[in-house]
C-alpha cells in the first residue's frame, strides 16, 4: 500500500507556493522589460505597471533602472489587480493573461507553462533548505558551493523546466538536492560504440584509472556469466535516470540482444552540477567530471549527447589547450581551460536510419570525461563557480560581496583582479584569433586566493560551445567542426551578449543595489580592464578599431525570445548567429 508519507511533497505548501510565484513573476517583469517584451508605464517614484493582453488585470511594481536597461524590481513590491481589486500572484495565469504579448502559440504554451510550473516547484524546494549565509557559503568548499546556488540562468525564466524528472527524481537528481549519485555502467559491443580520447590517453588507461581493478573484474565476471567477453565490449557510464526512462525501453532491443549489457553502479559517488547531466568526483575529486546523455526538456533544448558530435571533442579540446599554452598574453593571465579528455557514444543503427543527425534518437546515449580542477590548484587556493557571483542570500547579502569584504582590498581592486582573470582571456581569444566562447557563469570556475580574491579563470565545455570565426583560420581536420560564418557585424555581438548583457548587467545591479559600489565604479573597472589590455597587444589595434569595444551601442539579442518561439529547440547550433532574435540596440556603458 502506498501511504501519505510516500508520496509526500513536502515543498508544496500554500507560503512557499506562494512566495515562488512572487520570485518568478519579478524575475518576468524584469527580464520581458529589458528585452522589451513588455513596455511597464511609469506611475512615479519608480513605480511602474503592465496591462495584460486584454487590459482587464495589471501588475504594479517598483523598479531600478541600471545600465544595459536592467530592470531591478523588487519582489516586495509586485502587485497584482483586476476589475474588483487586488488578486493573488499566479505565474500560470501571468503567462496566459500575456499570451499574445510573448508571442507564445498555442502550441507552445503548454510547455512552457509546465516549464514554469517545474521552475516554481524547484524554486519552492530550495526555500525549504537552510538558507545559508553569503559571508559563509562564499568561504565554503567548491561542492557546496555549487550546490548552493538558488537561481540558474539569471536571463531565462524558465530557467529550471528539467521536463521528465518527477518529484523524486528531482529530490535524487537535481544538483541543489545535492544527494550522492552513482553511475550506471553499460557494456557496449564495440562495432556499435565509438571512443576518441586526446593525446596521451587511450581507452584502457582511461577505464582503469575511472573504475579500478576490482570494478573492472566484477564487471567482467557480470559478462562472462552471460557467456559473454569483456574484450568485445567498451564501457560506459549511463545516468541512472536515463537507463530507467529511456534507455531500458527505447533500446530494448539492443539490451535484449546484448549489445548493451547492464553491469550495475560503479563504486565512486558523484554530485550533479549545475548543467544537470554533469557529476563531480566526491569519492575522488581528482578523478574526472563525467558528463552523460539526459533526454530532459531544459530550458530550450532536450540535454542529449550526441554520438556522432563526441567524436572530435578530444580533438578540439586539445587543440584548444594548445593554443592557449602557446600564448603568452592567456599564460600571463594564468588562464587555462579544463578538456573533455574523452568520449564514447553508441550507434543505434536503425534509429540512425530512421532519423536525420538533429534527432533526439541519436543522443540518447554519450559520455564524455573533462578533467577535474582540484589538482590545479595551490596551496590556500580553492574553487567557486562564477554563477555564484550573482548569488544572493535570503537576507539580501551577495556572495561577491561576501569576498570582497573577505579580500580587503577594496571593491574596484578586488573587481580588477576578477576582470584580469575573466575577461581579459575573452577578450585576447577574440581580438588574436576570432574565438569565442561561451563564457556564462555555469562555464566558468573560479580560482579564489586565500582572501578571497580571484586569481585566476578556468573556462570548461569546450566542443560544445567554442566558434572560430576567422573563414580563414587555418584548422586542423578534426576541429573543423568549430568553425562559424558570422557576418562581421555580428562577431562582438557575442561578447557583449554573453559577457556584458547575460553577467556583468546582473553584477553591476547586484553590487550596487547592495552598496558595495557606485555603479560608475563598475563600469570604470570594466573600461579601464580593456583599455590596459589593449595598450599590452599594440600589434592589434586594427582589429581594435574595426570590432569597437567602446562603440556606442550594441544590438540587444534576447534569448528569452528564442525559448518562447520555440522551447524544445531554441537555436540551430549549425546556425548560431542566425538564428538570434534581435530587437533595437542597448547603450554600451563603456562608451561614456
Amino acid at each position: 500500500m502506498t501511504t501519505t508519507t510516500d508520496i509526500a511533497v513536502p515543498h508544496l505548501t500554500p507560503e512557499l507556493w506562494a512566495r515562488a510565484n512572487r520570485l518568478l513573476i519579478r524575475k518576468a517583469l524584469a527580464e520581458f522589460a529589458h528585452e522589451r517584451l513588455l513596455k511597464p508605464v511609469p506611475l512615479g517614484e519608480d513605480r511602474y505597471r503592465v496591462h495584460s493582453d486584454d487590459g482587464t488585470v495589471e501588475y504594479r511594481f517598483t523598479a531600478a533602472l541600471y545600465a544595459l536597461d536592467h530592470w531591478q524590481v523588487d519582489p516586495e513590491s509586485v502587485t497584482r489587480h483586476g476589475a474588483e481589486g487586488p488578486l493573488p500572484l499566479d505565474a500560470l495565469d501571468f503567462f496566459i493573461e500575456l499570451r499574445a504579448t510573448l508571442g507564445l502559440s498555442d502550441e507552445i504554451l503548454p510547455v512552457y507553462l509546465e516549464e514554469i510550473s517545474s521552475t516554481l516547484s524547484g524554486t519552492a524546494y530550495k526555500l525549504t533548505k537552510e538558507q545559508i549565509p553569503a559571508a559563509e557559503l562564499a568561504r565554503s568548499d567548491f561542492q557546496a558551493i555549487e550546490t548552493g546556488m538558488t537561481e540558474g540562468h539569471p536571463c531565462f525564466v524558465a530557467n529550471n523546466g528539467r521536463l521528465g524528472f518527477g518529484v523524486h527524481e528531482y529530490a535524487a537528481y537535481a544538483p541543489e538536492a545535492a544527494s550522492p549519485i552513482q553511475l550506471i555502467w553499460l557494456a557496449a559491443r564495440r562495432d556499435r560504440a565509438t571512443f576518441t580520447s586526446g593525446a596521451g590517453l587511450d581507452y584502457e588507461t582511461l577505464i582503469e584509472a575511472e573504475l579500478g581493478t576490482a570494478t573492472l573484474e566484477r564487471f567482467a565476471a557480470t559478462l562472462a556469466a552471460r557467456g559473454l567477453d569483456l574484450a568485445d565490449y567498451q564501457l560506459l557510464p549511463v545516468h541512472p535516470w536515463q537507463w530507467w526512462n529511456k534507455l531500458s525501453v527505447t533500446f530494448a532491443a539492443e539490451v535484449a540482444q546484448d549489445r548493451l549489457v547492464p553491469l550495475g553502479v560503479g563504486d565512486d559517488s558523484y554530485l550533479a552540477q549545475q548543467s544537470i547531466r554533469t557529476f563531480f568526483n566526491t569519492s575522488d575529486p581528482t578523478k574526472h567530471y563525467v558528463k552523460t546523455a539526459l533526454s530532459v526538456l531544459n530550458m530550450g533544448f532536450m540535454r542529449g549527447l550526441s554520438a556522432a558530435y563526441m567524436e572530435a571533442t578530444p580533438a578540439i579540446n586539445d587543440w584548444l589547450a594548445g593554443l592557449v599554452e602557446r600564448d603568452s598574453v592567456l599564460q600571463a593571465a594564468r588562464f587555462s581551460i579544463i578538456r573533455e579528455r574523452a568520449a564514447i557514444g553508441y550507434h543505434h543503427r536503425q534509429y540512425e536510419r530512421a532519423t536525420d543527425r538533429y534527432s533526439p534518437y541519436r543522443k540518447m546515449l554519450a559520455a564524455l570525461w573533462r578533467e577535474s580542477p582540484v589538482p590545479t590548484l595551490a596551496p590556500g587556493e580553492r574553487l567557486a563557480t562564477m554563477a555564484s557571483l550573482l548569488h544572493v542570500d535570503g537576507a539580501g547579502a551577495s556572495f561577491a560581496g561576501a569576498l570582497i569584504a573577505e579580500s580587503g582590498v577594496g571593491a574596484t581592486e578586488w573587481l580588477r583582479r576578477y576582470l584580469d582573470a575573466y575577461l581579459v582571456p575573452v577578450l585576447h581569444s577574440f581580438y588574436a584569433y576570432d574565438l569565442v566562447y561561451m563564457p556564462h557563469g555555469e562555464n566558468v570556475i573560479l580560482v579564489l586566493a586565500a582572501d578571497g580574491t580571484v586569481s585566476r579563470a578556468i573556462f570548461k565545455d569546450i566542443a560544445e560551445e567554442i566558434a572560430v570565426m576567422d573563414p580563414d583560420a587555418v584548422l586542423p581536420p578534426a576541429v573543423e567542426r568549430i568553425r562559424a560564418d558570422v557576418p562581421d557585424d555580428m562577431k562582438l555581438l557575442s561578447v557583449f551578449t554573453d559577457v556584458f548583457d547575460c553577467f556583468f548587467r546582473f553584477l553591476n545591479a547586484t553590487l550596487v543595489s547592495e552598496g558595495v559600489l557606485e555603479e560608475a565604479e563598475f563600469w570604470d573597472a570594466v573600461s579601464s580592464c580593456v583599455t590596459s589590455y589593449q595598450a599590452s597587444v599594440p600589434e592589434l589595434a586594427d582589429k581594435f578599431k574595426q570590432y569597437d569595444m567602446f562603440a556606442p551601442e550594441f544590438a540587444l539579442s534576447c534569448l528569452n525570445r528564442l525559448q518562447l518561439r520555440n522551447n524544445r529547440q531554441m537555436v540551430d547550433l549549425t546556425d548560431p548567429s542566425g538564428a538570434l532574435q534581435l530587437v533595437g540596440t542597448l547603450s554600451n556603458p563603456l562608451a561614456v
